[in-house]
């Protein structure tokens, strides 16, 4: 409990945004520093604490399940500082921590008025010295990566300007105000330097054995790069022949065309927002009435996409309460196409928002999926199972959950299951671009291009994708191998519980582990591979 209650306090020592975004408040006004002078101090004490998780004797089973996700954790954190050093090379990474920053203290009403304001007023104070750190620990700028940050700098002087506002309400107006201004033109500056880098080396891969790295150590699987290559490409074929079956059952002899007519079918945009709400609602309700797995206390309000997070959701987002906020409400944003646009382009943005896979999206962000995942986990007693997570069994979870469903009869109609088997598709493509951007060779341009083929994705919404996917080695692949992860240990544990299995019982079993690893699960349930 010591080694737990001290890592902790260390990871937020080094990411205060973090803290915030847990519902920590102690560092709410400041950022953190990811430059070689800053980190050598953290990233000592880390390798300390490692060193006791390693000698640590835990009690029972349970202990010693948390304290191997906290040991593979801290594992991770020094790799990704040491070897990989995003903090060298992505602006991104460090735009990002700045408005991420900001930004939660702008939608988490968990904070007393007064406090929120100072915080805020500390953080834009923060701006120019913390860009200040980010030039010194750019050392090696990739140029995909400082482009991507000069689109994510367009959110960022509405958002201080809205900070500034907030902040007046109760802190001295003047300071705030030169503060903000500031920030605005620091802002303004490293804008000027992500110019001069984005025609710099674009070296974005991580290479096969750091690859290997996140896989054994964040994930917890036993499988290799190469292996996952194969299952992408297996999968892929698999869902392929599926939508074939699909579209002809419908009456159309090609599953793209058969989506490009459908999802001409889409609610007005001044519907869009409640439409998403409605479908949430539904899932929720079928959750309940099914009996398929508690639902816990918390709601999820669906809203239009601030307009300082427009540039960076273009179209939806999920928003999960921090593990101690006690604002238990997530949010889901909806990005409607601005009403400036041409009514072509509008119609554009209309069509990924098509009425047959609202369903689809809100059982995946919602109930029983995100939301109800990360309430879930947040609930439970271990201060590791409500903070640590892996997006192989987060993300993994809530797409078993679009299958799970269907089993259970939610969709309506063959329409809705043929867009959940198209989202499916989707994340089975993501595994060979993950394992082919960061592994094989495969250049930003010939990724888009596999999106635009086996998918049929606007290019520039393809652009959007592989530009995320560039930046985050094994995140995309975590969706597919995760649901098969779970959908092989939901088979042993049905066979190991023989007539006592239920599939309420399945569910309450792994989401007692909140987001660990389902290699960690397993073990925890007695499940041998």
């Amino acid at each position: 409990m010591e080694l737990t209650q001290s890592y902790f306090d260390l990871r937020w020592h080094l990411d205060p945004v973090s803290a915030s975004q847990a519902g920590v408040t102690a560092y709410d006004d400041r950022f953190g520093r990811f430059s070689p002078d800053a980190l050598k101090p953290h990233l000592a004490a880390l390798r300390s604490l490692t060193a006791a998780l390693e000698e640590a004797e835990p009690d029972d089973l349970n202990a010693e399940i948390d304290n191997t996700a906290l040991l593979n954790d801290a594992r991770v954190v020094l790799y990704r500082y040491e070897k990989e050093c995003p903090q060298a090379k992505n602006p991104e990474l460090w735009l990002s921590h700045l408005l991420s920053g900001l930004h939660v203290l702008l939608v988490r009403r968990d904070r007393r008025p007064e406090a929120r304001a100072r915080a805020l007023a500390g953080r834009l104070a923060d701006v120019k010295p913390f860009l200040d750190d980010a030039r010194a620990g750019l050392t090696e700028p990739v140029g995909l990566f400082a482009d991507t940050a000069r689109q994510v700098l367009v959110g960022a002087a509405p958002l201080v300007r809205e900070a500034a506002a907030a902040a007046q309400e109760l802190e001295m107006p003047a300071s705030v105000s030169a503060a903000a201004e500031t920030a605005l033109a620091a802002l303004a500056s490293f804008g000027r330097d992500l110019d001069r880098w984005a025609n710099g080396d674009n070296r974005f891969a991580v290479g096969e054995e750091a690859f290997n790295f996140h896989l054994h150590y964040e994930h917890a699987v036993r499988d290799t790069a190469p292996e996952l290559w194969r299952y992408g490409h297996r999968l892929v074929e698999e869902l392929q022949a599926d939508l074939v079956a699909r579209a002809s059952r419908l009456g159309s002899k090609s599953w793209p065309d058969l989506i490009t007519k459908l999802r001409a079918d889409h609610p007005p945009a001044g519907d869009l927002v409640a439409a998403y709400a409605r479908e949430m609602e539904r899932a929720r309700r079928f959750v309940e009435e099914q009996k398929l797995v508690r639902v816990p206390d918390g709601p999820l309000d669906v809203i239009p996409t601030p307009d300082f997070l427009r540039p960076l959701i273009p179209f939806a987002a999920y928003d999960a309460p921090g593990a101690y906020s006690e604002d238990r409400t997530g949010w889901f944003y909806v990005t409607p196409p601005d009403p400036a646009l041409p009514h072509g382009d509008q119609e554009a943005r209309l069509r990924d928002h098509c009425v047959y896979e609202l369903a689809a999206t809100a059982l995946h962000e919602g109930y029983p999926g995100h939301h109800l995942h990360f309430l879930t986990g947040q609930a439970q007693q271990s201060d590791v199972r409500r903070l640590i997570w892996t997006p192989l069994t987060v993300e993994g979870w809530a797409l078993y959950c679009e299958d799970m469903m269907a089993e259970q009869g939610f969709y309506r109609g063959d329409e809705e299951q043929l867009f959940q088997r198209l989202h499916l598709l989707w994340r089975a493509v993501r595994i060979m671009l993950d394992v082919g951007l960061h592994t094989r060779g495969m250049m930003f341009e010939q990724g888009v291009d596999m999106l635009v083929t086996h998918l049929h994705v606007d290019r520039a919404n393809a652009e959007a994708e592989v530009r995320r996917y560039c930046s985050t080695p094994t995140y995309q692949m975590s969706y597919a191998v995760g649901r098969r992860e779970l959908l092989a240990l939901r088979d042993a544990f049905r066979a190991a519980r023989g007539s006592a299995y239920s599939l309420r019982s399945f569910h309450d079993a792994v989401l007692a582990y909140g987001g660990l690893p389902v290699s960690l699960i397993r073990w925890g349930l007695g499940l041998s591979e």
